[in-house]
Order: C-alpha cells, then sequence, then structure tokens
C-alpha cells in the first residue's frame, strides 16, 4: 500500500461483484480505489475489508464524508478503522475545531485524515444558495488552514482552489482532488473541472476519477491512458 498512488478510481456501487471485478482491472496499475457512501451502505465495513483483503496492495480511500457532533465522529472513525484499515478517511471541514481534533485523536496511524471543504458538485450559485457568503477561494482557504492546524493530513477540495491551498497549507498537504475529468470527457454532475495533467501541474496529490474509467469498454486501457497522460 503506497500514499503516492496518483489516481484513485471511484467505485460508486451497490455490486460487490462489479466492485471486485473493476479492482481486478486496476490491481496491477498505480492506481487506487475509492469506495463511498453507496458501496458502504451497501455492504458495510466488511464489504471494504473483503475489497482490501482481495487487493491488498490498492489502496483505498473510504470516502464517507463524516459531519456530526465530536463524539459521534469520533466513534465512527474507530468503528470502521477496527475493521478495515484503509489509506485515507475523510470528514467534514464544516464539522469545525472540535470534531476535527476528535476525529484526528480517533483515527489510526497509518490512517491518513482528509477533510471536506466545499463539494466539487456545487456551483457557484448553489454555493451561496446554502449560505457560504464570501468568496469560494477564500471559504476553501479558511476551511484548509483549519484543517491543517488540527493537525489532519490534508483536504479533499476542488481543483480550482489547489493552487491557493497550497501557498496556505505547504507542500506536506495531502489535495485530494475530485471533479477531474480527462479533455473531452462527460463533466456528469460536477461543477468544477479540470483535466488530471493540469490538476497535477497545478499541486495536486491525488485525482478521484470515476466514469472515464469505470465506464470506459477497456477499464484498465483508459486508467493507463491517465497515468501516461500525467508522465
Amino acid at each position: 500500500m503506497t500514499n503516492n498512488t496518483p489516481i484513485f478510481c471511484a467505485v460508486d456501487t451497490n455490486d460487490k461483484n462489479k466492485a471486485l471485478k473493476l479492482c481486478g482491472h486496476i490491481a496491477d496499475l498505480d492506481i487506487g480505489i475509492k469506495l463511498g457512501l453507496e458501496f458502504f451502505n451497501s455492504f458495510g465495513p466488511q464489504g471494504v475489508k473483503e475489497i482490501q483483503d482481495q487487493y491488498p496492495n490498492t489502496p483505498i480511500f473510504l470516502d464517507l464524508k463524516y459531519h456530526d457532533i465530536p463524539n459521534t465522529v469520533a466513534g465512527a472513525i474507530r468503528a470502521v478503522t477496527n475493521i478495515v484499515q484503509p489509506a485515507y478517511l475523510n470528514i467534514h471541514a464544516a464539522g469545525g475545531r472540535s470534531m476535527m481534533t476528535a476525529a484526528k485523536e480517533a483515527c489510526p496511524d497509518g490512517v491518513k485524515l482528509l477533510a471536506v471543504t466545499i463539494l466539487t458538485s456545487l456551483n457557484k450559485e448553489e454555493i451561496t444558495e446554502v449560505g457560504y457568503q464570501s468568496d469560494v477561494s477564500f471559504q476553501v482557504q479558511q476551511m484548509a488552514k483549519l484543517t491543517k492546524d488540527c493537525g489532519l493530513d490534508g483536504v479533499v477540495c476542488s481543483s480550482h482552489e489547489i493552487e491557493i491551498i497550497r501557498i496556505s497549507c505547504g507542500e506536506d498537504f495531502a489535495l485530494m482532488v475530485p471533479g477531474i475529468r480527462p479533455a473531452g470527457s462527460d463533466k456528469g454532475d460536477q461543477q468544477r473541472t479540470m483535466t488530471p495533467k493540469d490538476a497535477m501541474d497545478k499541486g495536486a496529490t491525488h485525482l478521484v476519477i470515476g466514469r472515464p474509467i469505470t465506464k470506459a469498454n477497456d477499464p484498465a486501457q483508459a486508467a493507463k491512458d491517465i497515468l501516461t497522460a500525467l508522465s
């Protein structure tokens, strides 16, 4: 397992056999997998462990976005990490300092904890509608700085905030960036997108890429093509 894997393939499905088959396609590549709420709510941590046991060299980003009172989030992290040890796990930065600190204290060594800033599925109007009145970049920067101050390992952020977070939080801060689409790909439900090469050049640590790989006729080749484009 490595935390230097550049790409995490989003395997968002309630079909375990489909998830295992897709993992098999990319198991020999320098690519991890992201398992989110659809998979987790279908199969629980035992389902994640089954994938980890079958593909032990494939790092997992467990994308659960915990957001609750500090004690509840800390308990949830202890519960899931007693069963499975992902490379990355995440919470919401909007939960605040006490929640993030409690989450980090509950997270075992070897599991890197990230905080979600603002979802990449939200456009400018929707961000304003939910109550963020400041500039999006400023809001994300504040969340990232608080995340680092709480001792977390990095954030999940839009590609458009990579550079400002790098300036604010330094080079040793992980930036997990969803909303990545190779040139010519459908944006899907992502609003703030960027190509893989551009995002890495700006300073992303890891990219989350789903449908351009999972919906391809040859997922392994699609993943290889993206890796080649990064070099």
